[in-house]
């Protein structure tokens, strides 16, 4: 039996992107036996697949340094794999992919185009044009195993069935109105969008529609509490205290809110439409959303900040670049999310 292991530790994103490849990869090889390496936090990503396993690592503690590698290569080969896909592509993963290639395991790794990033984010001359989406570069990875899928062909489940839990959380709300996602917050402060003007949206769109609110941390859940005592139809998702429940509520929305984050990525794999809002990154780094729209992109204006987008991660601010959000009228971001819940 064919046996394939895929590599990808983190981040929450780029793990949620992996999720349409495997869907047509589950689809397309029925017999096909796949086992996920990554962080135990993301192991409810795949509850939707019966014939894949999840092996989850630790790098700080029961896999760290060196001596930790050669102890999770040597678990690895021990399931017996025939196939490697290096999803991630780096030095972790690169020392695995040697050590199973010197065994003559058959291995691909993603292309993470890196040339054609910094041609994208350097500040002169630089040349704006799309990268391939991530998630059909992952697809492309399978491909260049042996396994032929087509992510054109990706087929979205059904919203996931509500748990106990997760009924009981929404058991107050008034279930006639569309269910509005907002997640405010994203890994660096170059991508968030004004919380000033989130709170605008939120109180705006809470009149008509219920509104879960999505964070996690101290720092964020703090802020989030008080936008859900400010308003009558906002439920903080935090208080479910579980990815699989948010994931349910997540798969029910009618539409997500979200910075370029894994919030998006979630959302998008259950067919949710996705307003995203684009500060210091772009779409064209290939980190959109499946199938966005570009309606249902709004991103901050390049006329007023030219050096968009600076990185893939938000992690490079210029001087000056601090008020860049506020070029997204919170008012198109209310009217974006209108015309999605109407379609």
């Amino acid at each position: 039996m064919k046996h394939l292991l895929v590599l990808r530790f983190s981040s929450m994103g780029d793990v949620a992107m992996m999720i349409p490849a495997l869907r047509c990869l589950n689809k397309s090889y029925p017999d096909l036996k796949i086992t996920i390496v990554s962080n135990k936090l993301f192991k409810p990503f795949f509850n939707e697949f019966e014939n894949i396993t999840f092996f989850q690592v630790n790098f700080k503690s029961q896999f760290k340094g060196i001596k930790g590698l050669l102890n999770l290569f040597k678990e690895l080969a021990n399931l017996k794999p025939t196939h490697v896909a290096d999803l991630h592509s780096v030095i972790r993963t690169h020392v695995l992919t040697f050590l199973f290639r010197s065994r003559f395991y058959k291995v691909k790794r993603i292309n993470k185009l890196r040339s054609d990033k910094k041609k994208l984010f350097r500040k002169n001359n630089k040349v704006l044009k799309p990268l391939v989406p991530t998630q059909y570069r992952y697809a492309e990875v399978f491909c260049k195993l042996g396994f032929n899928i087509d992510l054109t062909n990706h087929k979205f489940p059904l919203p996931k069935p509500l748990s106990i839990g997760s009924r009981n959380f929404i058991s107050d709300i008034d279930s006639s109105k569309k269910h509005i996602g907002i997640a405010p917050f994203a890994s660096f402060v170059g991508k968030i969008y004004p919380l000033d003007l989130m709170q605008k949206v939120v109180a705006f769109l809470q009149q008509d529609h219920n509104v879960f609110l999505f964070g996690n941390g101290k720092y964020e859940t703090d802020i989030l509490k008080v936008w859900e005592n400010a308003y009558p139809n906002v439920l903080g998702c935090y208080n479910l205290g579980s990815l699989e429940m948010e994931l349910e509520i997540i798969s029910n929305l009618n539409a997500m809110v979200s910075m370029d984050s894994a919030n998006g990525h979630i959302a998008a794999n259950y067919n949710v439409p996705v307003i995203s809002l684009w500060g210091l990154t772009h779409p064209f780094g290939g980190y959109a959303p499946l199938l966005s729209i570009p309606e249902n992109m709004l991103m901050s204006s390049r006329e007023k900040y030219p050096l968009i987008p600076t990185s893939a991660y938000g992690n490079k601010m210029p001087k000056g670049y601090e008020g860049v959000m506020r070029t997204i009228d919170y008012g198109d971001v209310i009217l974006a999310v209108n015309k999605a819940i109407k379609n």
